[in-house]
């Protein structure tokens, strides 16, 4: 073990590895939980996603340890769940079926700007500022959407400002609606406020907040996933957690359920009629587009982050690999292993997977080498056993995870030097639009657009990396063809 892992060589123990390995996982763990109730919005299988979840996590995490040998953990990236369910499914009118078939698509051209090494020039094509301005954006949108899913928060449109129910002009004089109320669209004039604490099920997201914050600032370990489990306990006597567990919530029946989401990508609803609509073939090839870039974008920023100052990536040797061909470096090798999961995890049933921040708590209590990994992929095995829990855990009992999440994430706002106005313009943009218009991918664009603006203006064009303009250019060809479409 410790010559195939090359632990003394890494400065490191089998023990050092198993607890690091443990500290990522109850990390992250609190995805177990997040992603099947995200995804089943949709209208897929809750049971499926979850056991999708654990498998596709465990085959790119084993992949990470045993071919990279980086103490990494690959799961179904949050953020990227949210883009799935609520941009592709509810926002742009594909089926939970075909946006898999779409993430199958993103997988094969990771792998493809994985191998031709594209994927790690963008590493230094990105500016630093704009790196944490995603980070800290990608925290800012869930932190929101936690506030959003846990009740907080109210919104409020007179007749005026709405623009559409269920997908048609509103007419205020309308009365009644065949087969009901499905969706409505207003315009800027909506105006969100803070709920009313009169529910039940918002006072126990509240009461969740306070005890996971208490957990997380008295680092007490896997904080989140305990204030999951303590909140839903919370809730039994406040009427909120339903404590009945469905005859159908058994490892059986999650298997039974992986059958509706294993290969659906590539069935007749999904990859069989996504090119069916000549009219929709544009907005196919640009949400794949939208899905590869904000894919890539997610886990360079955790590799970037902690690799480099860690010293897992930044070794003299590996440096010196690294300026080889093929896969010869930790990099090379970490960067494919998380190219091939995405495919992995749509073929099974989930959205794309991506390299966890959360590995951080691992790497910090010590973890370096793929060992760790190895050790996540067990416990992410083991918990295939939680299955029957689904059933019981209230929305109100996930929310203050993910607002928790969000605040971690927004910590990367405090490295931008915000007095400069030059990185102050792309990194807001990336951000702030990236929270408040409900889509990762948006904020990138309008980040990366504003940037090459910026630097024009300055008389600094030539500084901005090729790859940026370039990518900038398929952003703004992908808005034209969204508002023409």
């Amino acid at each position: 073990m410790d010559k195939f892992f090359r632990l003394k060589e890494s400065g490191t123990t089998v023990g050092t590895e198993i607890g690091a390995g443990v500290t990522t996982f109850f990390a992250m763990s609190y995805i177990l939980f997040v992603n099947p109730q995200i995804l089943g919005q949709t209208g897929m299988p809750q049971q499926a996603v979850f056991l999708a979840t654990i498998i596709a996590s465990v085959a790119g995490t084993l992949v990470m340890g045993l071919f990279a040998n980086v103490p990494y953990a690959l799961a179904p990236g949050m953020g990227l769940n949210a883009f799935f369910t609520y941009t592709v499914v509810m926002g742009l009118g594909f089926t939970w079926q075909q946006a898999l078939a779409l993430v199958f698509f993103c997988g094969i051209i990771n792998i493809i700007i994985t191998a031709t090494k594209i994927r790690k020039m963008l590493i230094s094509a990105i500016p630093v500022n704009l790196q944490l301005a995603i980070s800290g954006g990608i925290g800012a949108f869930i932190a929101y959407v936690g506030l959003k899913n846990g009740n907080f928060l109210q919104f409020t449109s007179d007749a005026s400002s709405i623009l559409t129910v269920n997908g048609k002009a509103f007419n205020a004089t309308q009365e009644t609606f065949k087969h009901g109320i499905g969706s409505v669209v207003t315009n800027g004039s909506i105006t969100p406020a803070l709920e009313v604490f009169n529910s039940p099920a918002l006072i126990l997201a509240v009461i969740g907040l306070i005890v996971t914050v208490i957990f997380k600032v008295r680092k007490v370990p896997g904080a989140l996933l305990i204030g999951i489990l303590t909140t839903t306990i919370i809730g039994i006597p406040m009427g909120v957690t339903n404590l009945h567990l469905a005859s159908g919530y058994s490892i059986g029946s999650s298997f039974h359920q992986l059958g509706t989401t294993f290969l659906a990508a590539f069935s007749s609803e999904g990859m069989g009629s996504l090119f069916a609509e000549h009219n929709r073939v544009i907005l196919v090839l640009m949400t794949i587009l939208s899905f590869s870039l904000s894919d890539t974008f997610d886990s360079l920023g955790t590799f970037i982050g902690t690799g480099r100052q860690t010293g897992i990536f930044s070794g003299k040797r590996e440096l010196e690999l690294e300026a080889q061909p093929g896969f010869k470096s930790k990099l090379d090798k970490a960067l494919f292993a998380d190219s091939i999961a995405t495919g992995v995890g749509s073929i099974f049933g989930t959205s794309n997977l991506t390299t966890y921040v959360e590995s951080s708590a691992g790497i910090g209590a010590g973890g370096r080498t793929g060992l760790t990994s190895v050790v996540v992929s067990i416990l992410f095995l083991l918990s295939s056993l939680a299955s029957p829990l689904l059933s019981i855990i209230p929305t109100a009992a996930i929310a203050p995870s993910l607002i928790l999440v969000g605040i971690m994430m927004m910590s990367a706002f405090s490295k931008i030097p915000w007095h400069d106005f030059g990185e102050a313009i792309p990194a807001f943009m990336t951000s702030f639009i990236m929270a408040f218009a409900y889509n990762i991918t948006y904020g990138i664009a309008a980040g990366f657009i504003f940037y090459c603006l910026v630097k024009t203006v300055e008389g600094k064009a030539k500084e901005v990396h090729g790859l940026i303009w370039i990518v900038s250019a398929l952003f703004v060809i992908n808005f034209a063809v969204l508002a023409l479409v």
